[in-house]
């Protein structure tokens, strides 16, 4: 897959492949290291551009839904929990700010990005003083968008701790890394996910439909068994003793 970012070294739009660490054909420039992924809603009426983004987000290990309206978003958002809404505002029935208006007078606290052509200030501040985390000016860089989210997925960072642990494992949520013993242990983006869910509820049993909705988006199939193949590639890695237990008809947990 290509998604189109911008080259820092050369200051110029190229195309970067959507791998863990994506590099630029044209100067083999690397993106920054990722955190641990989180479920995102993106609201952008514009296709081609949503692709793109969502895209690169799945690159850097993030569950994307897509929405391309206020009405679509609004679904999603009573549907679903997310760790952040990266939100356009020239939505095809209404500005998105209305929206974002809305959730904030329901309580909703998630971190909200919201994009847009206005780049006027004006505009800008009525934007954050609307309830946005932050402002992306159309046109933008994915390379920059992406930090932007980085940014945001770290500032609740202080309400929880950076490294998250059980026994002899470790899991840094900032370097994405994960260590038994002492031992650096390669996992994929989903596992690393399904891992940190885990350890945030350490002693708690977490369900099938609770990792599901946490760490995958709305393109798979609700009946299919993804959280369980994360779960037993989880448990091969992670080696003995078993850390992750499975509590028969209801979940999964990692034992205080």
């Amino acid at each position: 897959m290509v998604a189109w970012g911008f080259c820092t070294s050369r200051g110029m739009s190229c195309p970067t492949t959507a791998s863990a660490s994506p590099r630029c054909p044209s100067t083999g420039c690397r993106g920054a290291a990722k955190l641990t992924g989180m479920r995102i809603l993106l609201v952008e009426d514009e296709a081609m551009m949503r692709a793109s983004v969502a895209r690169a987000l799945r690159a850097d290990g993030h569950a994307v839904d897509e929405a391309d309206s206020r009405s679509a978003a609004e679904m999603e958002i009573r549907t679903n929990s997310y760790g952040l809404v990266i939100l356009d505002r020239g939505l095809p029935d209404g500005d998105g700010l209305l929206s974002l208006q809305r959730w904030r007078r329901r309580g909703l606290t998630l971190p909200v990005l919201v994009l847009t052509a206005r780049d006027a200030v004006g505009d800008r501040i009525a934007g954050l003083d609307g309830g946005a985390d932050d402002y992306v000016i159309k046109p933008f860089s994915l390379d920059e968008l992406r930090a932007r989210v980085r940014t945001l997925a770290r500032r609740p960072s202080a309400l929880r701790q950076v490294v998250l642990s059980a026994g002899d494992l470790e899991l840094d949520t900032t370097r994405a890394e994960v260590r038994r013993g002492g031992v650096l242990l390669p996992l994929r983006t989903k596992e690393l996910a399904v891992l940190q869910v885990l350890l945030e509820r350490r002693g708690r049993v977490v369900s099938r439909a609770q990792l599901r909705e946490a760490c995958w988006d709305a393109e798979h199939e609700p009946g299919s068994n993804v959280e369980e193949v994360a779960v037993s590639a989880l448990r091969r890695k992670l080696g003995d003793p078993p850390i992750i237990r499975t509590r028969r008809g209801l979940g999964y947990v990692i034992d205080d």
